[in-house]
């Protein structure tokens, strides 16, 4: 058994029966997996897709030479979430035998949660459509690993795929392709075009080997924890700026906290407030404004970024991703209420717009001193 395999029955998957490293990252990994099961399904031209706004999603289809069918999502208190109906209704109209499968998705951005996966591996399993699962930052997650583990129990999940580096903490350039197939794993994994570089599954290995699976169940562990510290310290930040925390209990890594009150000053404010974040070295928090819309591949996404066409309320978002510390959460939450403090002073619009970063020399020296204590941090951990 292949240390990566052991490792997705450590995380909760615990009858997959193998996997093998992919020197590809998500999107041309899944891309890979449709183009094997053309073989299979010859007739087949579309993909069911419960919408999930990440470009690389939509472009993994696009470019194995199939067109997506976009199902979108149902708001269900402040989630968005699969419409399996809707599901259902397009079998029926396009014919079982035209899909090529159903492509869902695990960890997604917040309010958008995790696909109902039971529900849609019982449907694929009636109608005979194969299933492939996104589950890009799936494994640092027992929730998402138990969904994709009770969909193969309860109905048909294909292969799921997972990236290297968001839950590994590897280099960017591979992805990991698990089943509970031998033999499609094997028909995928043929698919390959010629060679490749062996660095995504040494890099792996080496970081499997040196954490054990003591030490990774206890990253695993911490970020659950952490996941619970960043949703109160942001649930206490949104209070205080009259704003609130958006009830996404079924997702467990991402959250996002409302920005009613900025927005009624338009969505240049709401991009104002990314900009300042990102200047001041916050870079994995990412604002989502109301009404926008981006075309990928030719389709038209409306409230692109938001997994919905008319999402209710702009908001921001925030994750307790894998190797993440309480110093980051907390330097974190001071910049980002010191940020929503300065966008309510109202500035002049060609002062904020550009998200200058900070010239003051109190903010050069609060900036200094927080640097210095990040670093300080990362030497603690080195020793």
């Amino acid at each position: 058994m292949s240390p990566c395999t052991r490792w997705l029955l450590v995380t909760g998957v615990r009858t997959a029966t193998g996997c093998f490293v992919v020197p590809m990252a998500t999107g041309m990994s899944l891309t890979l997996c449709f183009l094997t099961l053309r073989h299979k399904r010859p007739k087949a031209k579309y993909i069911l897709w419960p919408r999930i706004d990440q470009k690389s999603c939509f472009k993994s289809m696009i470019t194995a030479g199939f067109e997506p069918v976009v199902i979108e999502n149902v708001l269900e208190g402040d989630e968005l979430r699969t419409d399996l109906n809707a599901v259902k209704s397009r079998i029926l109209e396009l014919g079982a035998e035209n899909i090529l499968c159903v492509h869902s998705t695990t960890s997604c951005f917040a309010p958008r949660v995790p696909d109902r996966l039971e529900g849609l591996a019982e449907i694929c399993a009636k109608y005979d459509i194969p299933h492939i699962v996104n589950n890009a930052y799936g494994v640092q997650s027992s929730k998402c690993m138990h969904l994709i583990q009770q969909g193969a129990r309860r109905g048909r999940i294909d292969a799921f795929v997972q990236s290297l580096d968001k839950n590994f903490m590897v280099p960017v350039g591979g992805a990991v392709v698990a089943g509970f197939d031998d033999s499609f794993l094997e028909e995928i994994s043929k698919m390959y075009p010629g060679r490749a570089s062996a660095s995504p599954s040494l890099d792996v290995l080496i970081t499997l080997l040196s954490l054990g699976a003591s030490g990774y169940k206890n990253l695993l562990t911490e970020r659950k924890e952490l996941f619970a510290y960043l949703a109160n310290e942001l649930k206490t930040l949104a209070a205080k700026h009259n704003e609130r925390l958006l009830d996404t209990p079924q997702n467990p890594i991402s959250l996002a906290m409302s920005l009613k009150n900025m927005n009624d000053k338009g969505t240049s404010a709401i991009t104002q407030l990314g900009s300042m974040l990102f200047t001041r070295q916050v870079s994995g928090a990412r604002v989502v404004p109301l009404g926008t819309s981006q075309t990928v591949s030719g389709h038209v996404f409306k409230g692109f970024m938001s997994h919905s066409n008319d999402y209710p309320c702009a908001y921001l978002n925030a994750a307790s991703a894998i190797g993440i510390k309480k110093q980051d959460i907390d330097l974190f939450i001071k910049r980002l209420d010191k940020c929503l403090r300065q966008c309510r002073k109202e500035k002049p619009v060609e002062v904020v717009a550009s998200g200058a970063p900070p010239t003051t020399d109190e903010e050069i020296t609060e900036l200094t001193k927080d640097l210095t204590a990040s670093l300080h941090v990362e030497a603690e951990d080195l020793d």
